[in-house]
């Protein structure tokens, strides 16, 4: 199961859209009451309105198809190795009709008892993965049937921030793009690239937010690229809400510092996306003509995700397989759900007998 966020694509769909987000992401770093979501979706739908339907023309995403493209090409490398025995099926954390609940049934309507939950997303964080599995446990949850439970494997394809194979594909289409528009013009060092991330708070409650992996991340490419290009700086895109701290220097001003030590162009590459979104899209876009009413003379150059590059989906089927092979070669599990109380309050017994004013988190 590829798992994405997915993109409304009807703009009647906002409000619940914004709902679903709010209750999976929000809730992981904001004090905001419950009550308050299903109005603020709709205020917030508002805003997404006039932002895609007045200022960019009736934007409309194309990240569900390009996701739909990851799909197939991932399914396609698949099944030249590993034929009818496996399937690829696409959710989105907030897009029904391919909601992971929804997905999970036909999967079980299909026959499947093994299942490999695989978030095609750069950063482990609360925020990407977590989302999905928080999703996933509820709908298995939902799902099970009395006495043993349909899924009889598991396994879990974490990020690939780290994986050399992707970052070796991100610095190659940033010198090729370099290469092409703009090496007659300028001179190395006074092409400025800004290699952007996923903005994240600095405080989510505690989870994982992910900027460890997005700063290990943009080392690695900008390791990469800096024998060449010394002027690369990161850009968190990030979502401003108040009171909320984000990942510094936003992309904004990540391009404003290259440009005062002397950069003549600027190369925006979302490093932290691997699928278009109105962010990598429309949020860049804003940030270009800003900088473009403060810096006329310079050229930006704006780059698209690894989206559906042939290389990239050939690597994702590639991370794909060891656990695959797992999966078929691993015993069947026999999970009986209705266990689970009884259990829970053992083991809860257990800890206080003997650990009692100690140390409790490796409980958890």
């Amino acid at each position: 199961m590829l798992m994405g966020y997915g993109e409304v694509e009807s703009y009647e769909d906002f409000a619940n859209y914004n709902e679903q987000a709010l209750n999976l992401l929000t809730a992981k770093f904001a004090p905001v009451p419950t009550w308050i979501y299903p109005p603020l979706a709709k205020l917030l739908a508002m805003f997404d309105l006039h932002e895609w339907g007045h200022q960019h023309g009736n934007f409309i995403s194309p990240h569900n198809a390009i996701f739909e493209k990851q799909r197939a090409g991932i399914e396609e490398h698949l099944k030249e190795k590993w034929g009818d025995r496996i399937k690829v099926f696409k959710a989105f954390n907030f897009c029904a009709p391919f909601l992971p609940e929804q997905v999970l049934t036909q999967i079980q309507a299909e026959g499947f008892d093994k299942l490999l939950i695989y978030p095609l997303l750069v950063v482990d964080s609360i925020f990407t993965s977590g989302i999905a599995v928080e999703q996933v446990n509820i709908a298995l949850e939902k799902l099970a049937n009395e006495g043993e439970h349909w899924i009889k494997g598991q396994r879990y394809i974490p990020s690939f921030y780290n994986e050399p194979a992707y970052i070796q594909l991100l610095r190659q289409l940033v010198e090729d793009k370099i290469q092409h528009d703009l090496i007659e013009s300028c001179l190395p060092s006074q092409i400025g690239i800004v290699l952007m991330n996923h903005g994240c708070p600095h405080k989510a409650k505690g989870f994982t937010s992910g900027i460890d992996e997005s700063q290990a991340l943009y080392e690695q490419v900008r390791e990469n690229l800096i024998n060449r290009y010394p002027l690369i700086s990161v850009g968190w895109l990030n979502h401003d809400t108040p009171l909320i701290e984000w990942t510094q220097p936003n992309a904004q001003l990540a391009a404003n510092n290259l440009i005062e030590l002397g950069a003549k162009a600027i190369v925006f590459m979302p490093i932290g996306f691997a699928t278009e979104n109105h962010e990598t899209l429309l949020d860049v876009e804003h940030i270009i003509e800003g900088l473009r009413r403060k810096y006329g003379d310079v050229k930006y150059v704006q780059m698209e995700c690894v989206n559906d590059h042939p290389e990239f989906l050939k690597m994702s089927a590639d991370w794909a397989n060891p656990q695959i092979e797992a999966l078929l070669n691993e015993m069947a599990l026999a999970v009986n759900p209705s266990l689970v109380s009884v259990h829970s309050h053992d083991d809860h017994h257990h800890s206080h007998d003997h650990d009692h004013g100690h140390d409790h988190h490796h409980h958890h």
